[in-house]
């Protein structure tokens, strides 16, 4: 399984690690909380953008 931080998931959808953070905390992106860090899954980063796409 493939983790993510909070900033690579900012790189790849090119926004600011606040917004992904912000993300996480409206439960819009679903992560893992490894101590005080988060980390966010393939999948669930893939799924977050499949619910989010523009056609």
């Amino acid at each position: 399984m493939l983790l993510y931080t909070t900033e690579e998931v900012a790189e790849i959808l090119k926004l600011k690690p606040a917004t992904v953070r912000g993300l996480i905390r409206d439960k819009r992106l679903i992560a893992i909380k490894i101590g005080t860090e988060y980390r966010i899954t393939e999948e669930d980063l893939t799924e977050f953008l499949r619910q989010n796409r523009t056609a």
